[in-house]
């Protein structure tokens, strides 16, 4: 029999230890373990703030450019190398020695001229420097502002066991939240 009393004894005294052991466990007679719960939401308000953007936007259309350009009479090319041609043949019959060179040289200039000129004067109006435009496509970049909103938070109203308490939290909890319940003893 004393043996049962015995075996019956250790085994309460490592209850009794096991209970009083883990509220010493941190060594301030604390309870270091947490305990959670659910509370039902109330209300949740989104915390809101407005800041501005700017964004870029590139604005195109399409623009007029004007240049001038110099329209050649037809056939001035060729009616200008074969007064430069003639003139230095005929100028190539002059002179002597090194005026030989310069009289054709001359020559081959004045019959240029001569040939050009022929040209222009057959083209009339067909030749010159005229005024011509082109379609241009041009870009710009513009920044426009708007306004956006943005969320900081949610202003959370919830109930626990009769009570109502507030909190804000980064999101929305939803219907119900899990909560820590404190159970500290009173100093």
């Amino acid at each position: 029999m004393n043996t049962r009393y015995a075996i019956a004894g250790l085994v309460a005294a490592a209850a009794l230890l096991g209970v009083s052991g883990g509220a010493y466990a941190n060594g301030h007679g604390q309870h270091s373990g947490a305990i959670y719960d659910y509370a039902k939401v109330l209300s949740s308000q989104p915390v809101v703030h407005y800041v501005t953007v700017r964004r870029p936007v590139q604005e195109c259309w399409q623009d007029t450019e004007y240049y001038t350009e110099y329209r050649r009479a037809p056939g001035e090319g060729g009616a200008t190398l074969f007064g430069a041609i003639v003139g230095g043949v005929i100028g190539h019959q002059f002179g002597g020695g090194s005026g030989k060179h310069a009289a054709t040289a001359a020559g081959t200039i004045i019959g240029a001229s001569i040939g050009n000129g022929a040209a222009r004067r057959k083209a009339g109006s067909n030749h010159g420097y005229t005024q011509v435009s082109r379609p241009v496509r041009r870009c710009e970049t513009r920044y426009r502002d708007h306004r956006e909103e943005r969320i900081d938070g949610y202003d959370v109203i919830y109930r626990y066991r009769g009570q109502n308490y507030s909190t804000r939290m980064p999101y929305d909890p939803g219907r119900k939240m899990k909560i820590r319940v404190d159970i500290r003893p009173a100093r």
